[in-house]
């Protein structure tokens, strides 16, 4: 855990100190079960919680300072910091202890794909022999990034950081803590374009992760990159295509299982290798994986050797068998339009003796969800799986496009919940049989992975 000066501390945060030994060195905490003897509590405020309750019961676990924005939390002869804003404190200090890395940091954003990507580009990292430090899971906005970086000791290992924003401004927050060297943008699309308000606004976002000056990794696959190419200093573009790299310049495409291909300049370069990861989206993800590593001055030969380890993170195209003989493809660790799309695309090519996609909604999509859900569905005449299943607020739509694109309507079932859903599969799968489960988060499709599982 990096241990920030006092000083430091102050200068970062503007803080008044009450009752602070010169010598303190602050090990920042939120959470209270976390606290050690000698820790640091900085009180957060959210919607649902607020840590300035809590500043009594962290010095009773063993915590010698606290940080506030109410003075009236202060624990009698407790070191205290008073700011103005803890959470805005908490990021200061956390681009404090970013300050003290002189290795490379890496942040990932996009609409699709950001986790898949933080976890392949890891993976390729350490198969490459660099050490590296990744954001967990997807603790990607202010709170997730600052924790991150006041949890890690510079210790000279590369930094892969993700970063989310819901609203206009947030990437700019983050960039200003991490100072990324390289920048991916994994893709623009309509991913929380309720809370962002519309698709330029979700386009400014994405890509002011690369306001800070970094090194950007773009998706050549992308209108809205291709569009900015002329504001793009040194590129490095990926995509699933050769054809589809620009010329000149830097770029990297992973074409089916077996073909890399590496433009520097005019000369293009292909190597054999061996990618076992399912569905050209998630393809494209290690395609930028890749470029980032190239990037990071890790050499074409080896990383193409290391392709074959590449294993995609839980959650993600997820093959899950069951007792029976059938399978689950367990892809809902989040949804979008786009991802929603992909998932069918690349569900339709795995063997099977049926495919039935099972499709909860989408969330976060604002005053056109409806319209998008259509969308979705029209996807689903063009994959053809034999049977549908729709469930969440939207399953009508996600009917609705399936129909109006000629899917039969006698293969539409609907859901009301997980236990129907896992009910109804449990007398349809049979062996040889593969579901897709695909949704938002908020439906919590893994509840219908372990009633089969233990069911069937």
């Amino acid at each position: 855990m990096s241990a920030i000066a006092l000083d430091d501390a102050i200068r970062a945060t503007g803080a008044q100190a009450y009752d602070v030994p010169p010598t303190l060195a602050l090990r920042i905490v939120t959470d209270t079960r976390a606290i050690v003897s000698g820790d640091t509590f900085l009180a957060l405020r959210g919607e649902r919680f607020d840590g300035h309750r809590f500043v009594a019961e962290a010095h009773a676990r063993g915590a010698v300072a606290a940080i506030v924005a109410d003075p009236a939390a202060r624990v009698p002869g407790m070191a205290t910091l008073v700011v103005s804003d803890t959470l805005v404190a908490y990021m200061a200090l956390a681009a404090v202890a970013r300050a003290a890395w002189d290795s490379p940091i890496v942040a990932i954003t996009g609409s699709a794909g950001k986790t898949t990507t933080k976890a392949l580009l890891a993976q390729l990292l350490e198969c490459s022999g660099v050490r590296v430090h990744a954001t967990p899971e997807n603790e990607n906005n202010e709170i997730g990034v600052s924790k991150f970086f006041l949890g890690h000791d510079a210790d000279g290992g590369t930094c892969v950081v993700e970063m989310g924003a819901r609203h206009p401004g947030d990437i700019a927050k983050l960039v200003a803590i991490a100072k990324p060297a390289i920048g991916i943008v994994t893709n623009v699309g309509d991913a929380h374009i309720g809370e962002m308000g519309s698709f330029a606004a979700i386009e400014r976002e994405k890509f002011s992760l690369l306001g800070g000056g970094a090194r950007p990794i773009v998706n050549a696959q992308d209108p809205t990159a291709r569009n900015r190419a002329h504001t793009l200093h040194e590129p490095w573009w990926f995509a699933t295509d050769p054809a589809l790299l620009p010329d000149g310049g830097y770029g990297v495409a992973l074409h089916g299982s077996h073909d890399l291909f590496v433009r520097r300049g005019q000369d293009l370069r292909r190597y054999d290798v061996a990618v076992a990861i399912p569905g050209r989206h998630n393809r494209q993800n290690l395609a930028a994986a890749i470029a980032a590593a190239l990037a990071l001055g890790i050499a074409d030969e080896r990383v193409a050797r290391e392709l074959a380890a590449m294993r995609l993170p839980s959650g993600r195209f997820e093959r899950i068998a069951l007792p029976n003989g059938a399978a689950l493809v367990y892809d809902a660790y989040n949804a979008s339009p786009a991802g929603m799309r992909a998932a069918l695309e690349a569900f339709a090519d795995v063997p099977a003796r049926r495919h039935i996609a099972v499709l909860a909604s989408m969330r976060e999509l604002g005053a056109d969800a409806a319209a998008m859900h259509v969308d979705v569905g029209r996807a689903v005449a063009a994959a053809a799986p034999d049977l549908l299943y729709v469930g969440g607020e939207f399953a009508d739509d996600l009917a609705r496009g399936a129909r109006d694109a000629g899917y039969p309507a006698d293969a539409i079932v609907a859901y009301r919940d997980n236990a129907d859903a896992a009910d109804r599969l449990a007398t349809t799968l049979h062996e040889g049989d593969v579901a897709l489960l695909k949704g938002s988060r908020y439906y919590a499709m893994e509840q219908i992975v372990a009633a089969l599982v233990g069911r069937t």
